[in-house]
């Protein structure tokens, strides 16, 4: 019999002791004790395991569970006495700052001082053993939210200490979700003021620490060594490309086949990977997304579980203010292409917002994209070749698209008519008021030319038509016909529909021209470039192919045809 499938379960005793679903990830204990690395940080997307993973290293070492051997007894680690022979022997801290998400740096210390606070309250035994003298007894007291910055860098420091006078051993340190904070301070603006705090925290926690046996940090993203690590030179960073781990997170193809199987679905099969497969660890490809299959394995129903819009703020940001390149490249990819791109796996937040590369990196870190391949390109550099990871996360994004669109004005649906219908008036007044309510949104911070601010739009403004009538029409841009590249074109899929080809033309100062001259210009090149010729290869007939030149000058439009 099947077992219950549980939505949300990170505690990995409950999970056993209520029979729960579970793919033995046990292998894990092994590897991570096998390697000697001191201080390991996993990197992999959110959902993935990690919170669970690391609550099976706390109740496999942790002394709070001696004796309860009875919880591996049925996976595979406890097959090889060694490892048996180590459950239970070492006192371990499990911190976790996945709830760290407050808007200004005071906010963020307390929690993260409260989170600490609250660690030191499991062991207030101690100050009724004869491990801490007076003065020791003093500072583990006045251990609190709102203690002083040097206290707080020391405080894990000092509960190591403490722990293994007691216990004889040393301290294993688990921190979950360690870059959330990091995260919030970038869009809240008090990165500085944090990355001080962490720096100090991270430094006395993991590198100045005698009583650490070993530490593991999972989180997201790989936060740059400079700003968060630049004191630790003893950590091993383990990201989707490193060959380490790249099992233990996330469900293997044949885990999933298997779970299928047992619940009835196999032949559900190709439908499932093509939703949910397409991340990739190292060398291993064909690895799910566990909240996704664990979702469909209780609903029987596919659909997107983990690529949520309400937990994809930061990618939604970095794309929808991205440069019109970014929003091309989107484009290609929402239509299943790839693109070339050297990445750094190390996230620099201060990039983000000057650096495409940044934001590619962190859309990879984040599972949002995946890589096909990479390798050294002719000048000695790591290049990636990526695409969007599954159909999950590209339906995330055109909801997400879709969104914008309808979040700037409610007549959105009317400009689709009138585009459709060739009513230009319609047209005109609805581009002249969403221009202006929109391009805040495609802005990107620095410096920018007249003539890139409308192409930004225009790109943002095909991506929202994608989504509403790609049931209708195949949506291309920047592609070759006749004796050059159109800027958009719509081709029917239905007989009964009428082509349409859109030229962008800016009208700045510098070119001396006005709205109705660079209209002008659009339509003739659409005729000159012969853009048509490929819907009249298709059989399209030239009476049914619209043309509409788009001409802008600021937030000013004009639409002729």
């Amino acid at each position: 019999m099947a077992k219950t499938v549980g939505i949300g379960h990170q505690n990995f005793e409950e999970v056993v002791t209520e029979d729960i679903f579970y793919i033995d990830k046990t292998r894990f204990i092994q590897e991570w004790w096998d390697n000697k690395d001191v201080v390991t940080l996993i990197t992999r997307p959110r959902r993935f395991g990690k919170t669970l993973n690391l609550s099976m290293l706390e109740t496999f070492f942790s002394v709070k569970y001696a004796d309860r051997g009875d919880l591996f007894q049925n996976f595979l680690i406890w097959k090889d006495e060694k490892y048996r022979s180590l459950q239970g022997k070492y006192p371990v801290l499990f911190l976790s700052f996945a709830k760290v998400k407050e808007d200004s740096f005071v906010k963020t210390r307390k929690k993260i001082c409260l989170s600490i606070k609250r660690l030191y309250n499991q062991y207030d035994f101690l100050l009724e053993s004869d491990c801490l003298n007076a003065d020791e007894k003093k500072l583990y007291l006045a251990v609190a939210d709102d203690m002083e910055d040097h206290l707080a860098s020391e405080s894990l420091n000092l509960l190591s200490e403490y722990l293994m006078r007691y216990y004889g051993k040393k301290v294993m340190i688990l921190l979950d979700e360690y870059d959330t904070p990091m995260h919030e301070a970038y869009a809240g603006g008090y990165w500085d003021e944090l990355v001080s705090f962490i720096r100090s925290l991270f430094n006395a926690t993991f590198k100045t620490n005698p009583s650490l046996e070993k530490a593991l940090m999972t989180g997201i993203t790989r936060v740059s060594k400079e700003s968060v690590f630049s004191d630790l030179n003893n950590i091993e960073v383990v990201t989707t490309t490193s060959e380490k781990y790249s099992d233990s997170f996330g469900f293997t193809e044949n885990e999933v086949w298997e779970a299928l199987r047992e619940y009835g679905l196999y032949e559900e099969r190709w439908q499932v990977k093509d939703w949910y497969d397409g991340f990739a660890f190292g060398k291993i490809r064909d690895i799910y997304n566990p909240w996704s299959i664990i979702n469909y394995l209780d609903k029987h129903i596919v659909t997107t579980y983990w690529a949520n819009t309400s937990s994809n703020g930061l990618a939604g940001k970095l794309i929808r203010e991205g440069s019109a390149d970014m929003k091309m490249k989107m484009e290609d990819l929402l239509s299943g292409g790839t693109f070339h791109a050297q990445l750094d796996e190390q996230i620099i937040f201060s990039q983000l917002d000057s650096n495409e590369n940044a934001v590619w990196s962190l859309l990879l870190a984040a599972g949002y994209m995946r890589v096909e391949k990479y390798g050294f390109n002719k000048k000695g550099r790591l290049e990636y070749e990526l695409a969007l990871t599954n159909r999950e996360v590209s339906v995330m994004f055109e909801k997400m698209i879709d969104e914008w669109f309808k979040e700037s004005t409610s007549s959105y649906n009317t400009f689709v008519k009138a585009l459709l219908l060739g009513d230009v008036e319609a047209m005109n007044t609805y581009m002249n008021r969403v221009t202006s309510a929109t391009f805040s949104y495609f802005d990107t911070r620095g410096n920018t030319s007249e003539e890139t601010e409308p192409e930004r739009f225009y790109h943002g403004f095909v991506l929202g038509l994608m989504t509403d009538l790609e049931d209708r029409y195949r949506i291309t841009s920047n592609r070759e016909s006749g004796f050059g590249r159109y800027d958009v074109m719509l081709e029917p899929l239905q007989a009964s529909d009428d082509a349409v080809i859109i030229e962008f033309k800016v009208s700045g100062p510098a070119k001396k021209q006005t709205l109705e001259e660079a209209v002008k210009e659009a339509l003739a090149q659409i005729d000159r470039m012969d853009y048509a010729a490929n819907l009249e290869a298709c059989g399209i007939p030239r009476e049914r192919i619209r043309k509409y030149g788009f001409a802008f000058r600021g937030k000013q439009v004009l639409i002729g045809e």
